[in-house]
C-alpha cells in the first residue's frame, strides 16, 4: 500500500478524487438544504392562502355548516377561543400539529358561539383578520391518505362568534419527493462522476508521466553502461517534463565533458611524467654503473622539472575540488615587483591596486606569465599593473612572435604546447597557462592575449579591487 501511494500517479488520482468527492458533497448537500426550505416556504405560503380563504368567509358571517373546506382537499380546522372544534374538513380522520387533535365539531353545525365568548380578550376587530401567521409542521390523514403538512394557523374575529383560529394545511409531498429524488440521484451520480475522475486522472497522469518514466530509464540504462554520451529522450511539449529532459542531458553534456576532460588530464599527466621520471632513473642507473659518467646536472634539472610538474599537479587538483581563492588583501604592484624581480629582461611599471584573494594562487599566476614571455620573448619583457575602474590589470607583454589569433584560446588548454613550443627543454608541460587562467576565473577575474603595441604577446590579467 505505501509502495502504491509513493507514486507521483497514485497520489495524485487520490487527491483530484478527494477533492472531488468534498465539493460536489458539500455544494449537494448545499442546494438539498435550499431545494427543502424553498419548498417548504411554497408550502406555506399555499397553507396561508387557504387559511386566509376561509377567515375571509367566517369574517363575511359565512355560518360553519356553509364554509367549503374540502375544495383543495386539504386539512382545515376551525377552533374557537376556548380551543373547541367548531369546523373541520368533513373526510378528516386524524390531525397533528396544530394543537387541536379533534376532527369533528364539537357545536353544532351553524351555531353562533358559546356563552364563554365574553372571556375573549382579542384585539382584533368584528370582521378582522390578523395580519400574524404562526407556520408549523405536522401530518394528517383524510379520507385514509396520509401526509406530512405544513399548517398555517390564522385568527379572525367574528362578530356573533369571537375570536377563531383557523388552521390550514399544505401537502408536503412535493417537497420530499424532491428532496429524495434529488438525493436518489446524488447517491447515484456522485459515485460514477468520483470513479471517472479518479479513472481520467489516472490515465492522465499516467500519460503525463509516461516522458518521466523514459528519463529514468535510460539514465537507470546510462548509469549501467557508463556510457555518458548517450542522451535522455525529449518529450515533443513545451512543459516541465520536456524542460527536465533538456536540463538533464545539458547536465549529462557538461558531466561527459568532465570525465573525458578528467580522463585527458590523467593521461597527459602519466604522459608528462613518465619522461622525466625515465631520464632520472636512466641517469642513476649509469651512475650507479660507472659513477664516473653521473651527469648531476642533468639530474638536479629533471628532479626540478619533476617537483614542478607535481606542484602544477597537486594545484591543479586543489582548484578541481573546489579551493576557494581566500579573502585577503593583496597589493597587485608589490606582487609583480616581488615576481619580477631576479629576471633578466623584465621591467615594471606599477601602481597600487588592491584585490582580494589567495597571495599563493596569485604569485603563481604572475610567475607562470612571467615564465611564459621570458620562454617566448626575443629580448625584453614589459610588466604593467595598473587601475581600470572597478578592475585591477595586469599586463604582461613579451616582443616575441605572439600569439595567432586562432589559437588565443587553445593555449589555455591544459597540456596544450603550440607547434614551435614543444620541445620539452624549451619550457613546462603546458599547465602554465592553464592553472592562471582558472585561478583568475576563480578570484572573479579574467585572463585574456592579443597583440602587443610593440609585436609579441600581451597577456591581462583583470581582477576586481576591493
Amino acid at each position: 500500500m505505501s509502495r502504491l501511494f509513493g507514486s507521483v500517479r497514485a497520489r495524485a488520482t487520490l487527491g483530484a478524487t478527494l477533492v472531488v468527492a468534498v465539493a460536489p458533497l458539500a455544494a449537494g448537500a448545499a442546494v438539498l438544504l435550499s431545494l427543502r426550505s424553498n419548498l417548504i416556504d411554497q408550502a406555506g405560503t399555499q397553507a396561508e392562502r387557504t387559511a386566509r380563504k376561509v377567515a375571509a368567509n367566517l369574517a363575511a358571517g359565512t355560518p360553519y355548516g356553509e364554509l367549503k373546506l374540502d375544495d383543495d382537499e386539504e386539512p382545515v380546522q376551525v377552533v374557537d377561543a376556548r380551543g373547541r372544534l367548531v369546523a373541520a374538513s368533513e373526510d378528516l380522520q386524524r390531525i397533528s400539529g396544530t394543537g387541536v387533535g379533534a376532527v369533528k365539531p364539537e357545536a353544532p353545525a351553524g351555531g353562533t358561539g358559546s356563552e364563554d365568548d365574553d372571556d375573549d380578550d382579542s384585539s382584533l376587530e368584528p370582521g378582522e383578520i390578523d395580519d400574524d401567521v404562526t407556520l408549523t409542521d405536522g401530518s394528517a390523514t383524510i379520507d385514509g391518505e396520509s401526509a406530512d403538512y405544513r399548517f398555517a394557523a390564522l385568527k379572525v374575529e367574528v362578530s356573533d362568534k369571537g375570536t377563531l383560529t383557523v388552521y390550514a394545511g399544505a401537502s408536503l409531498d412535493a417537497e420530499q419527493g424532491a428532496v429524495g429524488t434529488a438525493q436518489t440521484v446524488m447517491l447515484i451520480g456522485f459515485p460514477l462522476l468520483i470513479g471517472v475522475v479518479a479513472a481520467v486522472t489516472w490515465l492522465v497522469t499516467r500519460r503525463a508521466l509516461r516522458p518521466v518514466e523514459g528519463i529514468r530509464a535510460e539514465m537507470a540504462a546510462i548509469t549501467a553502461s557508463e556510457d555518458l554520451a548517450r542522451r535522455v529522450p525529449v518529450p515533443d511539449t513545451h512543459d516541465e517534463v520536456a524542460r527536465l529532459a533538456r536540463t538533464t542531458n545539458e547536465t549529462l553534456a557538461a558531466l561527459e565533458t568532465s570525465v573525458e576532460r578528467q580522463r585527458r588530464f590523467v593521461a597527459d599527466a602519466s604522459h608528462e611524467l613518465r619522461s622525466p621520471i625515465a631520464s632520472l632513473r636512466t641517469q642513476l642507473e649509469v651512475a650507479a654503473a660507472h659513477p664516473e659518467l653521473l651527469d648531476l646536472e642533468g639530474a638536479v634539472e629533471d628532479t626540478v622539472r619533476l617537483q614542478r610538474l607535481a606542484a602544477d599537479l597537486l594545484l591543479l587538483a586543489r582548484l578541481d575540488a573546489g579551493e576557494g581563492p581566500g579573502d585577503r588583501r593583496i597589493d597587485l604592484g608589490a606582487l609583480a615587483v616581488r615576481e619580477s624581480r631576479g629576471r633578466d629582461g623584465v621591467t615594471v611599471g606599477t601602481a597600487m591596486v588592491e584585490v582580494a584573494g589567495s597571495p599563493g594562487q596569485l604569485e603563481r599566476v604572475l610567475g607562470n606569465l612571467l615564465d611564459n614571455a621570458q620562454r617566448h620573448a626575443r629580448s625584453a619583457v614589459a610588466v604593467t599593473v595598473r587601475r581600470d575602474g572597478a578592475w585591477g590589470v595586469v599586463e604582461v607583454a613579451d616582443d616575441g612572435d605572439g600569439v595567432p589569433a586562432g589559437d588565443r584560446e587553445r593555449i589555455f588548454e591544459r597540456f596544450v604546447r603550440l607547434d614551435e613550443a614543444r620541445a620539452r627543454d624549451d619550457g613546462g608541460a603546458g599547465l602554465g597557462l592553464a592553472i592562471a587562467r582558472d585561478v583568475a576565473v576563480r578570484h572573479g577575474g579574467t585572463l585574456t592575449v592579443r597583440d602587443a603595441p610593440a609585436g609579441g604577446a600581451l597577456f591581462e590579467l583583470r581582477l576586481p579591487v576591493v
